[in-house]
């Protein structure tokens, strides 16, 4: 049941496990881009549900999930076309924080994240474009994971912008994390090298994120700090500013560019901010997506030579602790903006990102999260079950 959590579009969507496995006895629960036999999405738009059917056959992951022992526990509300980090709906409602009652959840895999936060579901699938695993993780006080670009299976998966677009999930504990990970990473997310032997900290990302929440996330800094070499730089000499235009530009492109012709002919009702984006997304020319490309190619090449295999970047998951609901459009837009500079350091790299839950000094969750190199996804998921799960300060956990 719901329990007032708003956190399904549809709890009836139940399939049962296909296989026995390492999620035998678990329940999960799906974004609403994941396709399921059957099941029409809404991707969070009544007229994108309208005019798109019923899947015949599951999405890659979901499938696999399934076989591993899995059960899908229902299917989670999202932002409208998963273009927003706010985890609001006008057409379907807002999920309901529940570690942050009175905040937004996060977008847009905001119904995930709160079926996971409140115990709903052991753990939830959703999708990461731009932060929407990650931002809703640490807003609801998950632990939570975007992977390299690539690893986990897109198929059946409706698209956003395909050269950032990723399958994550969520959990209450690490333990769960790494072993979802087992089934849709496997030996795909194995790396060649050894352990991790050096923290970085990426001082222009934390200048990003408010005093509060720098602040709320030291102790758990230092005491990571004791375990492993560090080196505190910052990463973007064109300023993390550039990056984020850079990973907009690209990204808004890409969007328009898989529902352009759709938003055009079916002319879909979207709520404040996103129907905005979308008209952005439209004036941008293949021209200026070509000139982005270069700065991309320089960030990737900069962030996997400095992580390689055995460095992690440290970085505060989002600036904040969830925002009230409710606030202005201007001020929420403020919010987003910086979260995204934070958000597109692993996009632009195609690197997978981490994120564990702590407290805030007023109670509600923030996020700390740990960038590793390319392919490193499977050590990343051990080192946080075994290390970094371990050094947390037993007052800082959510």
């Amino acid at each position: 049941m719901q329990q007032g959590f708003n956190a399904y579009i549809n709890e009836h969507a139940v399939v049962e496990p296909t296989g026995e496995g390492p999620l035998s006895g678990m329940d999960f629960a799906v974004k609403d881009v994941f396709a399921l036999a059957g099941h029409a999405s809404s991707a969070g738009n009544p007229d994108w549900l309208r005019t798109h059917g019923p899947a015949e056959a599951h999405a890659e992951a979901v499938a696999r999930l399934l076989a591993s022992g899995g059960r899908l526990k229902g299917t989670t509300i999202t932002d409208e076309l998963m273009f927003s980090l706010n985890g609001e709906n006008i057409h379907y409602g807002t999920p309901v924080n529940p570690k942050a009652p009175g905040s937004i959840p996060g977008g847009s895999s905001s119904g995930s994240a709160v079926a996971a936060a409140a115990g709903l579901a052991d753990f939830a699938l959703g999708t990461d474009t731009g932060g929407s695993i990650r931002i809703p993780s640490s807003y609801c006080g998950l632990y939570g994971i975007r992977p390299t670009h690539g690893l986990v299976s897109l198929d059946g998966v409706i698209p956003l912008a395909a050269s950032f677009d990723t399958v994550g999930w969520m959990a209450r504990d690490a333990a769960t994390m790494q072993r979802v990970g087992e089934v849709l990473i496997g030996g795909a997310g194995e790396s060649a090298g050894g352990a991790f032997k050096r923290l970085v900290f990426a001082t222009d990302a934390w200048d990003v994120a408010e005093a509060d929440c720098r602040r709320a996330l030291a102790d758990t800094a230092a005491a990571l700090e004791g375990a492993l070499d560090v080196r505190k730089l910052a990463i973007a000499p064109q300023g993390l500013e550039a990056w984020f235009a850079t990973f907009r530009t690209m990204q808004g492109y890409e969007i328009w560019s898989a529902h352009g012709a759709w938003i055009a002919e079916r002319r879909p009702k979207f709520g404040p901010g996103i129907a905005e984006r979308f008209a952005w997304s439209a004036t941008l020319t293949r021209d200026d997506y070509e000139r982005a490309l270069p700065m991309r190619q320089r960030i990737r090449e900069s962030l996997a030579e400095l992580l390689g295999d055995d460095s992690l970047l440290v970085i505060p998951t989002a600036p904040c602790s969830a925002p009230r609901i409710g606030l202005t459009g201007a001020q929420v837009e403020r919010t987003r903006m910086r979260a995204m500079q934070l958000s597109c350091i692993a996009g632009l790299g195609g690197l997978p990102q981490a994120t564990i839950p702590l407290q805030g000094e007023d109670g509600r969750p923030v996020g700390l999260s740990f960038i590793a190199g390319p392919r490193q996804d499977a050590k990343l998921l051990r080192w946080i079950r075994d290390t970094a799960s371990r050094a947390l300060p037993p007052q800082s956990v959510v």
